[in-house]
């Protein structure tokens, strides 16, 4: 591995704590030199060696800084990867790229004039139980598919006192929080659906944010079914399968959040392994005989992530989380939106 890309952290709140500032920690690849933090020091204990700043202009102005991890609140993606760009800056930019879908082709059409990398921060890609329910979608051997099922469902009946992600307008809550994630992964599987129909709703008491999502993405032949809770006190199978000749059903979650969450760099052989209770079962037939099959999960690995960011900025790779198919995701969920609002499906 060549030079070091030398990396700027717009903030340091969750997002850098549990996820960039432990992936970039351990990736040779990378050295933070920078972090925006308005009032304290807390990426001291990752980054003893980076200065600190204290507003993002003084961070755009570093000359050093090649790439600027955006991961602010989705209110200011448009407006700090805007200004990256035009400081010519590669840009990482969380989930969602930006709450509306002419912002991000803005923003598309700005990194290619710049000619500068914008990828978004898809990581879900690589949870173990995806990646497992991937491999599984290609190998279709309970034939040709006719139902795809996933839910992410929690269990919070309180309402986080201070934190953006609970308050504001249809652009916030579950649907661009998790929903993003989940939209995406069925836009990897499957491409573009035919139409959309989605129900948002607010369950929690003093809610004022969807908290709950129950979306239909219709394709020839089959749908897929994206479902979110915040009050699933004993939630079911993570995913179900039905093809023609069998299903797949997978319980538990990726475990590297929980991982870094714990304060865990992600290193080892055993990073991202799926405790076996949680692997996938699938049942099918074939020649006429019931076949069972217990379907280890593959590890979830969301390094990959960063490493595909350095060889397309150093090896100039092709990106693996394009920023067009983040527009098409983004294009989903407003359609999503659409459809709640006016109680209808929403064609493509």
């Amino acid at each position: 591995m060549g030079t070091p890309i030398k990396t700027a952290l717009a903030s340091f709140g969750m997002s850098s704590k549990v996820f960039h500032g432990p992936l970039l920690k351990v990736n040779k690849g990378f050295k933070v030199v920078s972090v925006l933090e308005r009032s304290r020091e807390e990426s001291k204990d990752l980054f003893p060696e980076a200065t600190i700043v204290r507003d993002f202009q003084t961070l755009l102005d570093d000359q050093e800084v090649e790439l600027v991890v955006v991961n602010t609140p989705d209110v200011l993606h448009y407006e700090m990867t805007r200004a990256a760009l035009e400081a010519g800056k590669h840009v990482v930019v969380e989930k969602p790229v930006t709450q509306r879908s002419d912002d991000a082709e803005k923003l598309i059409k700005l990194a290619r004039e710049r000619g500068v990398v914008l990828t978004v921060f898809q990581n879900r890609r690589w949870d173990a139980d995806f990646r497992t329910v991937k491999k599984v979608v290609e190998e279709a051997k309970f034939g040709r598919l006719v139902e795809f099922e996933s839910h992410f469902d929690r269990y919070r009946t309180y309402i986080a006192p201070n934190t953006w992600k609970e308050e504001g307008d249809e652009y916030m809550g579950v649907l661009y929080n998790l929903g993003s994630h989940m939209i995406d992964q069925a836009y990897v599987l499957f491409g573009k659906p035919d139409s959309v129909t989605a129900h948002l709703q607010i369950v929690r008491t003093g809610g004022t944010v969807s908290d709950y999502y129950d979306i239909r993405l219709q394709y020839k032949g089959f749908a897929a079914l994206l479902k979110c809770s915040y009050l699933v006190k004993d939630p079911g199978p993570r995913y179900t399968i039905h093809g023609e000749y069998g299903t797949f059903q997978k319980y538990g979650t990726d475990p590297q959040e929980a991982m870094l969450k714990a304060g865990n760099l992600p290193i080892g052989g055993d990073w991202g392994a799926e405790d076996p209770d949680f692997w996938g079962t699938l049942v099918y037939e074939e020649n006429g005989e019931e076949v069972e099959e217990l379907v280890e999960s593959i590890n979830g690995n969301y390094s990959v992530f960063y490493d595909n960011v350095y060889d397309v900025i150093r090896n100039k790779a092709k990106l693996l989380v394009k920023p067009e198919e983040t527009l098409e995701v983004l294009k989903i969920m407003e359609a999503c939106l659409l459809s709640n609002r006016e109680k209808r499906t929403i064609f493509l």
